[in-house]
């Protein structure tokens, strides 16, 4: 029986997977000093300046924080002089700090999870956390030229983030976020999204690629389908969060392959109130059954739509989870212990 991460491996690259990828069993998510010096909120945290200056906030029962873009609160004031406003942050980090990462890495049983620095937020979602998101597409349209330039200074910054990772913590993979469109559509047409954003993640995710990172797998909960190719041309070998409507087995038959796509079971079809493991189950045989017959089981994995493990309401993860190796030990006729054996406890998961 192949590990997890072995398992996964294979269905990207289109070996012989022996089962479907159970969601995040195959990734354990880690994190770097920039994130422990300005760490992510925890639900009910409000109006909280993080180190780039914008102000987040996360109430309760939501999925995740985001912006708070009251006039006073939006950082860039004018887009024409943006450089007076956005201020990176310093990534100087002191040994301990490092030394604190490094131990989570070591922790971390490599054969059987990649282990995958987290990178939050990304490119487009850094723009919109500054400018506002209305204010930030009206600027992608009237004001390309500063535009163009914020991108550069924001790419520049990540790329120094990138070589602090690689040189300390050596991961296998990234796990980066930066949702790029809503349900219905990507924010930017196809041919804007391009010009600003191409070459800069090419440099971003080809630093990745050249300093031993084994894969880039990309969040992006939304529609996205319109702009795959451009994605698969950035370096993004698995599309974490290809939401339902992008028809994904058509997806995968076109380009399967060239990208691996994790998603499917959206958290609207499981994390409500009031929901059961019937509700779980079916979106995951739904998503087993549609998707993973679009390439006999490959370049897909099941998984719920949101940027992690977990959900809103507590237990609907692992009722998707329970779901996956149920159907698992049926169909290829795995034993749950030998399934347990090969992969980290759920328990680190989320």
């Amino acid at each position: 029986m192949l590990t997890a991460k072995e398992n996964m491996r294979q269905v990207i690259i289109g070996g012989k997977p022996d089962r479907f990828v159970n969601q995040y069993e195959a990734v354990a998510l880690l994190f770097h000093p920039f994130l422990l010096a300005s760490p992510l909120l925890k639900k009910g945290d409000m109006n909280v300046v993080n180190a780039w200056g914008v102000t987040n906030s996360f109430p309760g029962n939501t999925p995740g924080a985001f912006p708070v873009h009251t006039p006073e609160k939006i950082v860039v004031k004018d887009i024409e002089h943006w450089r007076d406003y956005v201020h990176a942050p310093s990534l100087k980090f002191p040994d301990e700090l490092w030394n604190v990462c490094k131990d989570m890495y070591a922790a971390v049983d490599g054969s059987k999870a990649y282990k995958a620095t987290f990178v939050a937020p990304g490119l487009f979602e850094q723009s919109h956390h500054l400018c506002s998101m209305e204010e930030a597409l009206m600027n992608y349209m009237e004001y390309p030229d500063e535009m163009h330039d914020l991108i550069k200074y924001l790419t520049d910054w990540e790329l120094e983030l990138a070589e602090g990772i690689c040189s300390n913590l050596h991961p296998d993979a990234i796990f980066h976020h930066d949702d790029f469109g809503s349900e219905r559509n990507s924010f930017l047409r196809p041919s804007v999204f391009e010009d600003f954003f191409l070459d800069a993640y090419k440099q971003i995710y080809g630093y990745y690629k050249s300093h031993g990172v084994e894969l880039i797998i990309h969040h992006s909960d939304s529609y996205c389908a319109n702009i795959v190719p451009i994605m698969i041309e950035m370096g993004i070998d698995v599309w974490q969060g290809c939401m339902h409507s992008n028809n994904v087995p058509e997806l995968i038959k076109q380009y399967g392959g060239k990208m691996t796509f994790m998603g499917e079971i959206d958290n609207k079809q499981v994390d409500f109130d009031g929901w059961t493991y019937a509700d779980c189950e079916k979106a995951a045989l739904n998503a087993i059954n549609t998707c993973g017959a679009a390439a006999d089981g490959k370049f897909f994995i099941p998984c719920i739509s949101q940027g992690g493990p977990g959900s809103l309401y507590e237990g609907t993860y692992k009722g998707i989870w329970d779901a996956i190796d149920k159907y698992n030990c049926e169909k290829f006729g795995f034993k749950q212990e030998d399934i347990e054996a090969n992969r980290l406890p759920i328990s680190i998961m989320f």
